[in-house]
């Protein structure tokens, strides 16, 4: 299973470069830009779990950025953790009213700012203490890479394991064929989208038994998404 991916949007190299090697320790693959434009290139074909925003780039500020973030239909679930050396109370409201999940000045102690980016991601992403990912009674364990529906352990092929880990952790939220290659796989590898349909119908099928395949929805003309609710879209057309 990917570990939790996270997006360092920060302008000054040496925090990148302390952040890289300290978080990439605790089992974070870190993506990192220097200021808001490279940050929309890699989120173009990288969605991230969690974000840390500077409140001061080069070319717009973190809160500007955040305002952006937060317009996007397929990026503003995504967390972000502010980081600023603004240590006043009227910034710190500022940054949460823009949307900001969380709030962290510097200079700061990276085992608080770890601290902060669990308790973050399960309240964003549903993870438990026990490093699970739950929707319904489907549960997706991170730490031992398993999948169980009840007492019911799925035994699922590694792609067929990735793209529901994709899809619980990017719920309601719909994907095009050629996004979920691009989240999935990256840009640089070329994937028929054909592929993707046959991912998504065997993934059904060993879902079907347990009355959880109506989870990932077909919407037609766009693409997929997993929809977190007990109730079935009415748009929703199987494979």
């Amino acid at each position: 299973m990917p570990p939790v991916t996270l997006l360092i949007v920060e302008d000054e190299e040496a925090i990148r470069d302390m952040l890289r090697f300290s978080l990439s320790t605790a089992d974070f693959s870190l993506l990192d830009a220097e200021n808001a434009e490279q940050a929309k290139h890699l989120l173009a074909t990288r969605i991230p779990h969690l974000i840390i925003l500077d409140w001061m780039l080069p070319d717009k500020s973190g809160i500007d950025f955040l305002k952006w973030l937060r317009q996007q239909d397929s990026l503003s679930h995504i967390p972000v953790i502010m980081l600023t050396a603004k240590a006043e109370e009227e910034s710190k409201i500022k940054g949460l009213m823009a949307g900001a999940d969380d709030y962290i000045t510097k200079p700061f102690s990276i085992v608080e700012l770890i601290a902060r980016i669990k308790t973050v991601l399960r309240r964003g992403l549903l993870i438990s203490p026990a490093d699970q990912i739950t929707v319904r009674e489907l549960c997706l364990n991170i730490a031992n890479h398993t999948v169980s529906i009840g007492q019911h352990i799925l035994k699922l092929m590694p792609a067929e394991y990735k793209m529901l880990h994709f899809f619980m952790t990017h719920p309601n939220k719909i994907y095009t064929r050629d996004q979920l290659i691009n989240h999935l796989y990256g840009s640089t590898v070329y994937i028929d989208d054909r592929a993707i349909d046959g991912q998504v119908r065997r993934l059904r099928k060993k879902l079907r038994p347990y009355g959880y395949d109506d989870l990932i929805q077909t919407i037609r003309g766009s693409g997929y998404q997993l929809v977190n609710t007990q109730s079935k879209g009415s748009s929703r057309e199987k494979k």
